[in-house]
């Protein structure tokens, strides 16, 4: 039988609390960095990946903003429209800043399906950097499993049941890669440090940890400090 979901449920709304955006963006940012590593990115890439999902949805704070200075009330056609804004929005925010291009790249193209019909430009397949495929995939499992206003966050089993649905959207070799790093230890290690989930609602989550080794469970890494999950900047060692 076909998950029950809907589309309003694999997008973070624009008006969404601080709180919330903050624990989605330190999500998709250890998931992004973890996949990254999964595919064999070298450690600045995947340094760039955690930095691009903790500022991917960017655009929608000043969305957010322009949209509560208006008097008149925003239809939801019109939100629509604006949400499909908030890449190419977050994306010149990041240029004036002088992001790199890998950083540029995931924020622009989070949001392209593979199958060419996602947004802002139709891009498909490989005409999509590999960095948005990646974000993509992060982004909307970070918004299954968030909690929103009118529903509980799904677990990990039932969001990716409904993202296979949706398989047509995603490279198939970036899926399979985050698929291990979903059911690791680590990702169970993020959800607990988020408090996105009780542990209890994670089926699978002590299935065998197949990703590297190598990193230090939940740390985004790069320049002179290690970031971990719950947002604290920890001071990497000289």
């Amino acid at each position: 039988m076909p998950m029950k979901y809907e589309s309003r449920d694999v997008e973070t709304p624009i008006q969404v609390g601080l709180d919330d955006s903050i624990e989605h963006g330190i999500v998709v940012s250890n998931l992004a960095y973890s996949v990254g590593k999964e595919l064999g990115l070298d450690e600045a890439a995947c340094y760039d990946l955690a930095v691009a999902g903790l500022l991917h949805d960017i655009g929608k704070v000043r969305l957010n903003f322009y949209m509560n200075e208006k008097e008149e009330q925003i239809l939801a056609v019109d939100e629509t429209r604006y949400l499909r804004m908030h890449s190419t929005i977050g994306h010149s925010i990041l240029v004036e800043h002088g992001y790199d291009n890998i950083v540029l790249d995931a924020v622009l193209y989070h949001h392209e399906h593979y199958d060419g019909t996602g947004y802002p430009s139709n891009l498909k397949r490989d005409e999509i950097p590999l960095v948005g495929r990646i974000m993509h995939v992060c982004d909307i499992f970070g918004a299954l499993i968030a909690n929103r206003d009118y529903r509980e966050g799904f677990s990990v089993e039932t969001a990716l049941e409904v993202m296979i649905e949706e398989v047509k959207n995603f490279d198939m070799k970036v899926f399979l890669a985050f698929q291990r790093v979903a059911f690791s230890k680590e990702m169970l290690r993020i959800l607990e440090k988020s408090n996105l989930h009780d542990t209890d609602t994670i089926k699978g989550g002590t299935a065998n940890d197949n990703t590297s080794t190598e990193r230090d469970e939940g740390l985004v890494r790069g320049g002179d400090a290690e970031t971990d999950i719950s947002g604290e900047c920890v001071q990497r060692p000289v």
